[in-house]
This record gives structure tokens, sequence and C-alpha cells, in this order.
């Protein structure tokens, strides 16, 4: 049921340390451990479940990106805050590569985002593989849906890939990007999207920080280990940009978790803070959104 990784998942490396302890508060209310990667700065949770018996970790009503009807008041404002960021997602692509062609969104849940680039002129695909959102896409908003890694492998090459919070969840991280990238055009971009361990409400919320998402999030980033990741995959980033609204609903989240009172409230103090301190400190905002493109 569980994989005990025993080398780095990203540089192979054998050299890490059990960092933190985290509990999965979201569904199944388990701890996991974090380790560091003294080489490359990744950080992964370890052990983890392993692919086939990881589905339980998702099956649950509070996973809103595979749900299609909002069940309080925290889905609800996700979803008012969607339709901005949708949008604000399109803007950052149609900036960076103004020639609408081939786009496919790797894991791309009930297909909102595929759907909002079809309606911009994209030939727009996804990948989804829960099924629950795979079938929502599917049979709810009509789209078409990349079905596998394999059937990938057979698919004409992408103008533009996008994975916004999706690689934090991939088993195979290596293997994954290296298909991804071979399906990119030579002047194609790759949109990374994840959260930032290094942001200030990371460090203010410690262990109870919502976007550690364990077991689900297999993997937390920061600027060095993504800038590690596009080198060892022939890559560069050629842009990094501040998924400003994240800390918000990150910070919610993680009040909820400690029991907060006035959870709305201290969320906005929260996230504000984080956002300042970004602005002040090397870009580490909650979430970032990096833009690679083939050397």
């Amino acid at each position: 049921m569980y994989e005990r990784l025993t080398k780095c998942p990203l540089c192979k490396s054998g050299l890490f340390t059990n960092h933190i302890i985290v509990e999965d508060k979201a569904i199944s209310q388990e701890s996991f451990i974090i380790c560091a990667c003294k080489n490359c700065d990744l950080w992964f949770t370890n052990p983890r479940p392993d692919p086939d018996n990881s589905t339980h970790y998702y099956t649950s009503d509070r996973y809103i990106s595979h749900q299609k009807q909002s069940k309080g008041i925290t889905d609800i404002v996700y979803k008012l805050v969607r339709t901005y960021t949708l949008r604000q997602k399109l803007a950052w692509i149609n900036t960076r590569y103004t020639k609408k062609g081939r786009l496919l969104d790797f894991g791309c849940g009930i297909g909102h985002f595929v759907r909002t680039c079809q309606k911009d002129g994209w030939e727009a695909y996804g990948m989804e593989p829960n099924a629950t959102a795979a079938e929502i896409a599917r049979n709810d908003l009509e789209i078409p849906l990349v079905p596998n890694l394999q059937a990938l492998k057979q698919e004409k090459k992408f103008d533009v890939i996008t994975l916004f919070h999706v690689l934090e969840h991939v088993h195979l991280l290596n293997k994954t990007l290296k298909i991804l990238l071979d399906r990119l055009k030579k002047r194609g971009l790759l949109f990374i999207a994840v959260p930032n361990r290094d942001a200030a409400d990371a460090s203010a919320f410690k262990e109870n920080w919502a976007a550690w998402d364990v077991p689900r999030h297999l993997y937390h980033f920061n600027i060095r280990s993504m800038h590690y990741l596009a080198e060892r995959h022939g890559c560069r980033i050629v842009d990094t940009l501040p998924m400003k609204f994240d800390s918000y609903y990150v910070s919610l989240l993680s009040h909820q978790y400690l029991g907060s009172a006035n959870t709305f409230l201290k969320a906005i103090q929260s996230g504000y803070r984080s956002n300042q301190e970004a602005k002040k400190h090397a870009n580490n905002y909650s979430s970032l959104l990096f833009v690679l493109k083939k050397k």
C-alpha cells in the first residue's frame, strides 16, 4: 500500500533526511514524513501511497478540483476566485505564446481551463487520471481527453502544455516530464504551477500549512529545486509568476485546520502578509508559476 523511497525522486541522490511530520487533516488524519534532499533541495513525502492505492486519498467531496457542485462557503469562495484565475491563466499564456495552436492541460480536473482555452480559439485538450473528474470533463463539458501517458506518446506535438498544481501529485516525476517535453514543440512553452515551501505563509503555519497536503502532494518545491528540475530536463526557466490568490486560500484552509475563530478575516490578514513579504524577499509567493522552454 505504501512505497518507501531510498533515493530522491528527482536527482536520485541517497543523501536525504527526515525533515518534518505532517498530518493529513483534509481526509485521512494519517501522519506522513517529509524528507529533504541535500543535493537538489527537493522535499518529498516518504513513505507515500503507491499509485494503486493513492485514489483513497482523493476520495472526498472536500477535494474541490474533482467536484462540480459547491458543498460549503469555502468551496464557493474557491470557485468564485477560479472564474478570475481562469482568465488570468489564459492571459499569461496568450502574452507569452501569441499564436494560438495546440494546448494540453495535464491534470485538467473537470476541464474548466480547457474549456476556457477552447472558447479563446485554442485547440485544447485535457488529461486527467481521476476517473470521477475525467467523466465530468468528458460528459458535462465535452472536453477531448488524452486517456493516459501511453496514448500521449502518440499525440501530435503541442505548442503549450500546462500543469497547474499537478506536478506535485505525479508519482513518476522524471518519466512524466520526459514524455511531456517530448510532446512539446521545439519553441513551445511548459507552464508549471506549484506551491512554494519558502513562502511566508509556510513559515507561519509550519506543519499546519495546508499546501503540504500530504500524501496527495508527493513533492514540495521551492525556487532552487525547480531550477534543478528544469536543468535536469534540458530546459531553462524563462519567467516566474506569482499566484497571489493562493496565499489567501491556503491561509483559509490552514486556519480551519487550526480551529481558528474568524477564519476568513484571519485568512485575509495572513494571505496579505505573505504576499507583502514575497514582494520584499525573492519573489517567494505562496504559489509560483514557472514558464519553461527547451534549451
